[in-house]
């Protein structure tokens, strides 16, 4: 648990509840609005070690998504789908009165990020992705990649369970947890934040959007692909990636190339969480790109 402190807000976004956490400064100080991954995973893992922010001057917002956390779980699969998490994201920056806000996202908050950007950058003041990208089929095709590097047997083992759909067998589970211990963190041992938020993912949305893991796409969201409309979106942008990240370097450079005023760097050390991984790197680079 992060030793700064945050006020729990609940709002009302049509029957459901959203919880928000809020660091509750003035509003005359500069709001960041954390976006978290998943979909379906409860906000700590990228709330905590965020919350130092705050030291630097900066008002620390974000909430649980529908669907996880202390939210509400509806069983609707239907509710499950980008452009209504937007609108929701929207509700959110309207009740709290934020205002213009600085925008952090990360991997699948990232995606939302950029959804949410296309439609209302003029409530964005700067745009930080973070570990994420803007074309899931070329995603794939590097997931793909990064798969083969386990070795063809492996990779004709993990396509057998996929196509008999035994995915939870021990062998193509063990293949997993090496991905995950490759590109999602590569710290011998994980934060208990992460633990936090992967100990209540709500998987009903993680299936629906994404799919059954990290490394194999099934979802509605599987031939998103924004970045012809990034070219777009002029707010000053930071793209972060570490050089092991599931969501590859390959990923970070296509957004780069289609945002008009990005800056993107790349953690040698890390996978997909530098916040973890590298921290003193990365809130330096961060906190540089918010103070210019």
């Amino acid at each position: 648990m992060s030793d700064y402190k945050y006020k729990e807000i609940y709002l009302k976004y049509n029957e459901f509840d959203l919880v928000c956490y809020d660091t509750g400064q003035s509003k005359n100080v500069e709001t960041i609005f954390l976006l978290n991954g998943g979909p379906g995973l409860p906000c700590n893992y990228l709330r905590d070690p965020h919350l130092q922010l705050v030291n630097k001057g900066y008002r620390v917002v974000t909430y649980d998504q529908l669907g996880c956390g202390k939210s509400s779980k509806p069983k609707d699969k239907s509710l499950w789908n980008i452009q209504r998490y937007v609108e929701e994201v929207e509700y959110v920056r309207n009740k709290l009165d934020l205002g213009e806000i600085i925008l952090l996202g990360h991997s699948w908050g990232g995606w939302l990020g950029i959804e949410y950007a296309i439609k209302y950058q003029n409530n964005i003041k700067k745009l930080i992705l973070e570990n994420t990208c803007g074309d899931m089929p070329h995603l794939i095709d590097e997931l793909n990649r990064l798969r083969n590097g386990l070795g063809s047997e492996t990779v004709k083992m993990m396509m057998k369970h996929e196509a008999e759909g035994t995915l939870d067998h021990e062998e193509y589970q063990a293949a997993i947890t090496i991905l995950n211990y490759r590109h999602l963190c590569r710290l011998n041992i994980w934060p208990k934040s992460i633990y936090d938020s992967l100990d209540d993912w709500n998987m009903n949305v993680y299936g629906t959007m994404q799919g059954p893991n990290e490394f194999l796409y099934t979802g509605n969201l599987k031939n998103w692909n924004r970045i012809e409309e990034m070219k777009d979106i002029n707010v000053p942008s930071l793209i972060t990636v570490g050089m092991h990240d599931e969501l590859t370097p390959s990923c970070a450079m296509r957004m780069n190339n289609s945002l008009p005023n990005a800056k993107l760097k790349i953690f040698q050390n890390s996978s997909h969480m530098p916040f973890y991984e590298e921290p003193k790197s990365y809130f330096k680079i961060l906190e540089d790109f918010l103070s210019n």
